[in-house]
């Protein structure tokens, strides 16, 4: 698949990729891309009708042979450079969504930040918030 996607689907890949990568798609994370994608600026003037689509479209990629790499790829060159972090941060928000972080899923963040050239301390910055924003008694 070379066809370009928008800005907005290399995000959805970020988070349907986080979800699926262990496996596992759970409500609580299909729930958190749905809450994302309703009220994140960067996605303000999308239109949600579309996200099943670009998730359908994501998860086929993913069932192919090397379909992680194309996918890593699309975010890469698909994503405006300002917006890598974000894209991390989403992941981050989505791996953190049922409060359980798996192997995959941590493996998956280091793809990421190491295909969107993210410095270290950035990335862990991110995580720390993600940590905050989801901890419970």
């Amino acid at each position: 698949m070379n066809q370009p996607i928008s800005h907005h689907d290399a995000l959805i890949y970020v988070m349907v990729t986080m979800s699926a990568v262990d496996r596992t798609m759970t409500d609580a994370e299909l729930q958190r891309i749905g809450e994302i994608v309703r009220t994140t600026p960067v996605f303000r003037d999308y239109n949600e009708e579309k996200l099943i689509g670009a998730s359908e479209i994501c998860a086929d990629i993913l069932q192919e042979d090397d379909g992680l790499e194309t996918v890593l790829e699309l975010i890469r060159t698909c994503l405006p450079a300002r917006l890598y972090e974000t894209a991390y941060a989403l992941g981050v928000e989505v791996a953190a969504a049922d409060l359980h972080v798996e192997p995959e899923e941590l493996r998956f963040l280091a793809m990421l930040r190491d295909r969107l050239n993210l410095e270290k301390l950035v990335t862990a910055a991110i995580e720390r918030g993600a940590r905050a924003r989801f901890r419970t008694l």
